[in-house]
């Protein structure tokens, strides 16, 4: 039985119907014809059973056996089903038969047999057609026209009480037969459920009804809508406090996948804690950096940042933006002293100022004139390594005490299972982010029970899936957890963009957290590492975060270059020692040079049709240079001919993707051509 068979009804228009009205009653009538049937029949055959048992002994002694016999089958065989249609079966099979028995022997037409089959067949057949229009679930406990699916799978008695039916989504409300199944045998049978509906095993998912244990919700998503993937749209909260949600991704139904670092007494939430699981090839680095791509664009917030294992090579564009940097193990362990030693510094200074936990208004210069504090996360990138040459406890005293310290600690490594990290330190993290794992095992050192009874399941996609993942974390409903995201796909060139254009706004480290740390630690932290802004090449203009992608409006700003130069060189040859006199006189004036602004032809709109149809020739033109691999930012250096913003370029880049013409690569941001015949198959 389909999946569409299996979750909806089929209705159909007169008008529209190719049979015309008579095919669509005949439709319509069909489900109620079989009572009416088995009556017919049974008046038919009473003549041949009349012609060959009529006034016989022993065809009345069989007959009324087979009689007794058939109803005692009836009601032993409707045992399974509720009580009151056991008893119309029975009840039916025993009126039924006995008139049989009483026609084969005497006729048809003798006595009251004739008033009896007129009067009595039809009634018998009204009350299954009454019973069919009444009944919520037909056939009673999930069984349908596949008899009876939820009995296949081990849930025999349930009841679809209601069903929500959306484009990729649909939600069963089940009732549970009481005392004989909960919610927990409902998750043991998903797999079993996918199987037979022939989804993936997490595309079927399962919410316990929290106030109701015989009740729950079953979710089926049938198609997979994460598969081609999104770019990072640029700053949800561009220069806005990191108490604001900070976006890392889509799940399948298109919402944000959002996470919240510090707490909220209002929203009855704590500071977050994060533990960032995935195997090699999962994504999960590449979701990290989009987090903290987020993280840089806010105003309140410092990250002190951590890999010794791979340096540069994964944190290396958000470098500059960064308050402290531990590319070595020795600059790591310093970050991890003092990270302990601020947390109490930290907490003296928010109650001084009569803070309970760490809020927008900390940031703020204080009434008395102080400077505020920020808030601090720290964030270990391949922690394993850090563990294993510390000790497994390392993390497990800060992720207890710095939530109120205006402290989050996030923990990145492949596998967080006991031999790397302490049960300690997994169970104070409280939150995580999991991509694709290898098994099971690796997928319940990081997800709740409810998570994975629900149906989350990261060994689903191992490596083959980058980015895929299940976020449980403070702030997020419980309904969530199984609920598959994919972290969006973060370009260099839109890092290197925030880190340059937020540098004005972005928090320096408070004097109370500075002096902690340079008490522990000293030249450790005093002497750290800091680099400088990158220096982009043209003004990053992307129409972001609510801009309109045919928005018409080119300003010469937008159109012109922006060149950034942090370091220039200085020419001393006209001075041996490099000083000028200022006391000098200044040459005579030879000439007046006026210098215009550059001109800039105005830019051609084209229609948006006119413009997908030119970003497909210059595909088609990057196919006949002999190009193997493209990026958005390939598109963009033809801009002029399209003029439009580079989020509307990633967005037709994700639709070649799902039309087959570009395939995604194991690097972030860049795509396989595929050749138009191919693509076409």
């Amino acid at each position: 039985m389909s999946g569409d068979a299996q979750t909806a009804t089929l209705q159909l228009d007169p008008n529209t119907h190719s049979g015309g009205v008579g095919d669509y009653l005949l439709h319509r009538a069909k489900p109620y014809l079989p009572p009416w049937i088995v009556a017919a029949g049974t008046g038919v055959l009473s003549l041949p059973a009349t012609y060959m048992w009529g006034g016989s002994a022993a065809g009345a002694v069989g007959l009324t056996l087979a009689s007794l016999g058939l109803t005692a089958a009836t009601w032993w065989a409707g045992k399974p089903t509720t009580a009151q249609r056991r008893l119309h079966s029975a009840i039916t099979v025993a009126a039924g038969t006995s008139w049989f028995t009483a026609a084969a022997l005497a006729g048809p037409a003798a006595g009251p047999l004739p008033s009896l089959y007129l009067i009595g067949a039809p009634a018998l057949a009204a009350t299954w057609n009454v019973r069919q229009l009444l009944r919520v679930n037909p056939e009673g406990g999930g069984q349908g026209a596949d008899k009876g699916l939820l009995e296949k799978v081990g849930l025999a008695r349930t009841m679809v009480t209601s069903a929500t039916v959306q484009p990729n989504k649909a939600a069963f409300e089940l009732q549970l037969p009481g005392g004989e199944l909960t919610p927990d045998d409902v998750s043991k049978a998903l797999p079993r459920l996918a199987g037979a509906l022939k989804v993936a095993k997490n595309a079927v998912r399962v919410t316990p009804d929290a106030d109701d244990s015989s009740r729950a919700t079953l979710t089926v998503v049938p198609h997979d809508l994460l598969k081609a993937g999104a770019i990072y749209p640029g700053p949800s909260h561009p220069g806005g406090s990191i108490a604001d949600p900070v976006h890392v991704g889509i799940y399948e139904d298109g919402a944000h996948m959002a996470m919240f670092f510090p707490g909220d007494p209002a929203a009855h939430r704590n500071a977050m804690h994060l533990l960032i699981m995935g195997m090699t090839g999962s994504g999960k680095s590449e979701g990290g950096i989009t987090a903290l791509d987020e993280v840089i664009t806010r105003r309140d917030v410092i990250v002190w940042a951590s890999d010794p294992a791979k340096a540069e090579q994964t944190l290396g564009p958000l470098l500059p933006a960064l308050d402290w940097a531990a590319l070595d193990m020795t600059s790591t362990k310093a970050m991890i002293t003092a990270l302990r030693a601020v947390i109490p510094a930290r907490t003296a200074w928010l109650a001084k100022y009569g803070y309970k936990q760490w809020e927008p208004a900390c940031a703020e210069t204080q009434t008395d004139g102080a400077p505020g504090m920020p808030y601090l996360i720290g964030w270990f990138e391949e922690a394993a390594k850090t563990i294993r040459e510390t000790d497994d406890d390392v993390f497990t005293g800060i992720a207890q005490e710095s939530r109120s310290a205006g402290i989050s600690l996030v923990v990145s490594l492949q596998r967080a299972s006991g031999t790397q990290i302490s049960t300690d330190t997994r169970a104070s993290l409280g939150s995580s982010w999991v991509f694709g794992l290898r098994d099971d095992r690796d997928a319940n050192f990081a997800l709740p029970d409810e998570a994975m009874d629900a149906g989350a399941s990261p060994q689903a996609w191992k490596d083959k899936k980058p980015g895929y993942s299940y976020l449980v974390a403070n702030g997020i409903p419980e309904t969530f957890w199984a609920t598959p995201g994919r972290s969006y796909m973060t370009p260099v060139e839109d890092i290197e963009w925030a880190v340059v254009a937020f540098a004005d706004i972005r928090s320096q480290c408070d004097p109370v957290t500075a002096k902690a740390a340079a008490n522990a630690v000293g030249p450790a932290f005093t002497q750290r590492t800091r680099y400088p802004l990158p220096a982009l090449p043209t003004a990053h203009h992307d129409g972001r975060h609510g801009a309109d992608e045919d928005d018409s409006v080119y300003d010469q700003e937008e159109a012109t270059p922006v060149h950034y130069d942090y370091n220039l060189p200085t020419d001393d040859s006209d001075d041996e020692d490099g000083w000028i006199d200022p006391e000098a006189e200044l040459a005579p004036v030879v000439a007046v040079v006026e210098i215009a602004p550059p001109k800039i032809p105005p830019r051609t709109r084209v229609g948006k049709a006119d413009a997908q149809r030119i970003m497909f020739e210059i595909l088609a033109d990057f196919e006949a240079e002999g190009r193997a691999e493209i990026s958005p930012a390939d598109f963009m250096e033809h801009c002029d001919r399209f003029n439009r913003s580079r989020s509307w370029v990633s967005a037709e880049v994700s639709a070649m993707v799902s039309t087959g013409r570009l395939r995604e690569t194991d690097e972030a941001g860049r795509y396989e051509i595929i050749p138009l015949d191919h693509a076409a198959a």
